[in-house]
């Protein structure tokens, strides 16, 4: 690779400054995703932002009602802390299987959200947790639903001088399923070939009383089917109820062909994924 700048700003009035100076930088904290790049010679931008040394957009930070999470918070540091286990287990279950350990103590939130990958294991539970994000510049700060940011794969809604700051989730109350699989190529650091993230909650009869589901890495960007979320709604879970609504995800998603699967197989694994919440239903699987 050849030889660049790299600045690390301490500060976010550092940060606003070397932005300016430095327009044509591109912006990392981890890091995970971006050394690929480089190394591949897919990218060369002139210089390099890194964002590891801003404490102002690391950590996790309790508001009441809501959680705000750092955008240069790793993905270990998130899977250990006690809020997110507490409110937030659909996200520590997909955390628990991103990448590696190395991986997990590099990579960031922040990092996996702005990448925008379809596979992106975080973006499915921060989907169904209607997750809020947070971008600042020198100027401003604003925030937008998380689905509407992310617009294709690597594309999101960052205009020049602006950095994605934090992420901010609403705590769960009356969900009782919490749930998070990937299929990918092997068992373990495997890249999805399909995903899911479901928040159900449950009557104390078994019925689902509310619904919010999101398939990763069969679109260009997370899938959210409504009309399999309502179709669910006030029905039994059940192996009989869920088997009924596969043909339903599966016409909806719009996979591609690539090195890791076929659009067709996919599809299938799209569907299939839905039968994985029968083990919730009341009296056991």
């Amino acid at each position: 690779m050849p030889l660049r700048d790299v600045f690390l700003p301490r500060t976010l009035d550092d940060l606003w400054d070397t932005l300016e100076q430095r327009p044509e930088s591109m912006v990392y904290a981890g890091g995970t995703d971006l050394f690929v790049r480089l190394r591949s010679g897919s990218i060369a931008p002139p210089s390099l932002v890194c964002l590891e040394r801003l404490n102002e957009i690391k950590g996790v930070r309790d508001e009441g009602e809501f959680l705000f999470i750092g955008a240069a918070t790793t993905h270990g540091f998130l899977l250990a802390h006690p809020l997110t286990v507490e409110h937030f287990p659909i996200l520590a279950k997909a955390l628990a299987v991103l990448a590696s350990p190395p991986v997990r103590h590099m990579g960031t939130i922040g990092g996996n959200i702005v990448n925008a990958s379809p596979a992106g294991d975080t973006l499915p539970p921060l989907y169904v947790l209607d997750a809020e994000i947070e971008i600042s510049s020198r100027r401003e700060v604003r925030r937008m639903p998380l689905a509407d940011f992310i617009f294709g794969p690597g594309e999101v809604l960052l205009g020049k001088g602006e950095i994605l700051t934090g992420v901010r989730v609403k705590k769960l109350t009356n969900e009782n399923v919490h749930h998070y699989e990937k299929v990918g190529l092997r068992k373990g650091q495997a890249c999805a070939v399909a995903s899911l993230a479901a928040l159900l909650r449950l009557s104390p009869s078994g019925v689902v009383e509310e619904a919010r589901l999101a398939w990763g890495s069969v679109g260009p960007t997370v899938v959210t089917l409504t009309e399999v979320e309502h179709a669910l709604t006030g029905e039994v879970l059940s192996h009989d109820t869920l088997k009924g609504l596969i043909p339903l995800v599966r016409d909806n998603v719009s996979p591609i062909d690539d090195v890791r699967a076929s659009a067709e197989y996919r599809r299938i694994v799209a569907g299939q994924l839905l039968l994985r919440l029968q083990q919730y239903r009341w009296g056991g699987p």
